[in-house]
């Protein structure tokens, strides 16, 4: 960002990489998106809640008060009657966009001091490939929980590091997380949306990462 916090980040783990979208804000590194090449992703609203969930079968809309808007299925996937997708964009922030025209088409834009970046993270799952998917792994409330804390802790750990190493607040303001943590935390959010669990525990374990 023009701040100089950083905006997007991209990881890649054996074949599959994923896009993160961070807020602009001096102190948290509040995730805002997440884009994987697996074809599952997520959007928040600026306080955590859902905003937009994606996987290889279609995806939804919801709005603040958690009342889903909108719901859709890719085309090559639905045995079902095809509910088709009318194109979606939103405002992430002032400077990230995001446009959704199908399954291999999802935009992720970057816009400052008159300079863009754009990344597609859409991706073509065929119906024979998303049935060898295996299901992912479904954690319990406690085990959710205890993941949640120990990257709490963990990022606590390496800010106090930072403020031994940097006694003055200018540069407290300017830290960011090592990217392992970064990682950690967009792993548990998604461990989450595949568990069985309430909104509330959900947005409880989102506070806590993204605290």
């Amino acid at each position: 960002y023009p701040s100089g916090n950083l905006a997007i980040i991209i990881t890649q783990e054996r074949d599959q990489h994923s896009l993160i979208v961070q807020e602009d804000e001096l102190k948290t590194a509040k995730i805002r998106a997440l884009f994987q090449s697996d074809g599952r992703s997520t959007c928040y609203y600026r306080n955590g809640d859902e905003w937009i969930n994606m996987s290889i079968q279609g995806g939804q809309y919801l709005d603040q008060a958690g009342n889903r808007v909108r719901r859709w299925m890719w085309l090559n996937l639905s045995p079902e009657p095809h509910v088709p997708l009318s194109p979606i964009f939103i405002s992430l922030n002032r400077h990230v966009g995001v446009r959704i025209l199908a399954q291999d088409k999802i935009f992720v834009s970057f816009l400052a001091m008159g300079r863009q970046a754009k990344f597609n993270m859409g991706t073509k799952v065929q119906a024979s490939t998303a049935s060898q998917l295996s299901p992912p792994a479904q954690l319990g409330e406690d085990e959710l929980l205890l993941l949640a804390f120990r990257v709490r802790i963990l990022q606590l750990f390496d800010r106090m590091r930072g403020c031994l190493n940097f006694p003055s607040t200018e540069h407290w303001n300017k830290m960011q997380p090592p990217m392992y943590l970064v990682t950690q935390a967009v792993k548990i959010l998604e461990l989450c949306m595949a568990a069985d669990i309430s909104d509330e525990l959900r947005n409880s374990i989102r506070a806590i990462v993204n605290a």
